[in-house]
């Protein structure tokens, strides 16, 4: 590569960071991160209906993650040749490991409990559980980052009261689920919160589109592989089951280079609180889609509360009076 041309990739790297480091830029892209987050779900259990992949089949579930997220990395990995006009520059020794770790923590082992869970809750249920992901962030990245990421009284008050709005859109739970699948749901979630420094570290050392691809290619790879070893099978039962695959690709891919962006350019706790949107498009869409009730006024007054707690969490702290 000519010298010229390295210097255009850097520069646009650094407009990309430029951009997500952008308080306003982060939170729209945290918005739309977890909006696509938020339609995984219920995408995932009309898979299940497509594939005819029954919840006590975890050997068939592992095959339809583990192929879900290698199509993903796929995608990612078109998007950043694109985007760089060169195959992906791949780390070696130490961060490819760690990249590759990575993916089998936060793909693997996190998407091993989500996708089972799946199968087990409602879409209602699973997005409650799912939720906590966003207290958990916020606490670890107090613990990790100190005064950087540290909890306050406002940030915690916008957490309770997010969380309110999450129980608001999701009270009754419409037959919720098994005590099994909410415990893989709550591991599922520790898992991925504590991905969340060893990701934004990744990411401050690898390109972010690279970390990506390895993430959810290693991921992928190892749910398939012992999905397919288990014995699973995944073939398509009614028309639109590929076309369900390929948005599930989509939205993994997108949703992780999103993340892997914001991750590497904001605090954490910033971030974190924005899993409160996830469980509200379960609710919309998994009444869209897999005929669960709603019922409208809980989900305004749940749309008011999330709101409100997010404005608590990412307000610029005032500047005290000399």
């Amino acid at each position: 590569m000519r010298f010229w041309e390295n210097k255009n990739v850097e520069n646009k790297k650094s407009r990309l960071d430029t951009f997500f480091s952008n308080p306003a830029a982060a939170v729209a892209m945290a918005i739309l991160c977890n909006i696509l987050w938020g339609s995984a779900l219920p995408f995932i259990k009309m898979g299940y209906r497509m594939f005819a992949i029954d919840s006590a089949d975890t050997a068939s579930i592992l095959c339809f993650a583990g192929v879900r997220f290698m199509m993903g990395a796929a995608l990612v990995w078109l998007a950043g040749l694109a985007l760089n006009r060169r195959p992906l520059p791949m780390p070696r020794g130490k961060q490819l490991a760690s990249c590759c770790g990575l993916g089998l923590w936060q793909t693997a082992a996190q998407y091993f409990f989500y996708y089972s869970a799946a199968a087990l809750l409602t879409g209602a249920m699973g997005g409650i559980i799912n939720s906590t992901q966003s207290f958990m962030g916020v606490i670890v990245a107090h613990f990790l980052y100190g005064k950087a990421d540290r909890m306050t009284p406002r940030k915690a008050l916008g957490c309770v009261l997010g969380f309110g709005g999450v129980l608001f859109a999701t009270l009754g739970n419409y037959g919720s689920g098994s005590a099994k699948g909410i415990a893989y749901m709550l591991l599922a979630s520790a898992i991925f919160s504590l991905a969340g420094p060893w990701n934004k570290a990744a990411a401050k050392k690898t390109d972010s589109f690279t970390v990506c691809v390895l993430n959810l290619g290693c991921g992928g790879l190892a749910l398939a592989v012992l999905g397919f070893a288990m014995g699973g099978t995944l073939r398509p039962q009614q028309a639109g089951a590929i076309a369900d695959l390929l948005v599930l690709a989509f939205i993994s891919g997108a949703g992780y280079v999103l993340w892997a962006l914001l991750m590497k350019n904001n605090p954490i706790s910033r971030i974190a609180i924005f899993g409160l949107i996830i469980p509200i498009m379960n609710v919309l869409l998994s009444t869209l889609l897999n005929g669960e009730p709603l019922f409208e006024w809980q989900y305004i007054v749940a749309l008011a509360l999330v709101c409100v707690g997010i404005f608590l969490v990412n307000r610029a702290p005032q500047p005290k009076e000399s």
